[in-house]
């Protein structure tokens, strides 16, 4: 799946690469919040607002995000390209930006991570009677984007890998709160996430 999603064809004058967050909350749980198009703002914190300019949040909406005070920029126009709930695979790229990040392409794939930790009898008892799976999720999110004129590669690289891991930090800090308060699967299709 990483070969299928994460590989990506680049001309000289753009940049890739793959950051990886592992999260303590269940896969449903984690992608409840990534797949959502029109609430980005619900774990990434740079993100002040999201107004949907098209769609209805599904594949093709277009999205205008403004952007938190003291980023290098105000707003940015997004396009939901592709999304596979059963693969848990989303796309979405930066139409237009009054920021540095230029034909951004970036592609999400949640992963199941069951750890077989080795645990006696009484662990045992102990997590089947408070009901916490020891189940992770694995977050892999790579990334196309052009290498403006005035930078370089290597401070492109940088600036953008350091903004995605502070969203997978701040995804997981939400998920595995929500995760300790109990959610299920079952709530998580009856409720509405909230932001």
């Amino acid at each position: 799946m990483v070969k299928l999603y994460h590989t990506h064809e680049l001309s000289p004058k753009q940049w890739s690469s793959m950051p990886v967050q592992t999260i303590d909350a269940p896969l449903p749980l984690v992608w409840s919040f990534v797949r959502k198009f029109d609430k980005p703002q619900c774990y990434k914190n740079f993100i002040g607002s999201c107004t949907l300019l098209s769609g209805d949040g599904g594949v093709g909406s277009i999205r205008e995000v403004t952007l938190v005070s003291g980023f290098p920029g105000k707003k940015s126009i997004e396009r939901f390209d592709f999304l596979d709930d059963d693969m848990h695979v989303s796309v979405f790229s930066v139409v237009e930006a009054d920021h540095s990040f230029l034909n951004f392409k970036s592609t999400i794939t949640l992963h199941e991570d069951k750890e077989e930790e080795e645990e006696d009898d009484e662990d045992k008892v102990l997590r089947t009677s408070t009901g916490k799976s020891t189940n992770k999720t694995v977050v892999i999110e790579s990334y196309v984007v052009d290498i403006p004129e005035n930078s370089c590669k290597d401070d492109t690289c940088e600036v953008t890998d350091n903004i995605l891991r502070w969203h997978h930090r701040s995804l997981a800090w939400v998920a595995e709160n929500m995760a300790t308060s109990g959610v299920s699967s079952m709530d998580l299709k009856k409720t509405e996430i909230p932001c």
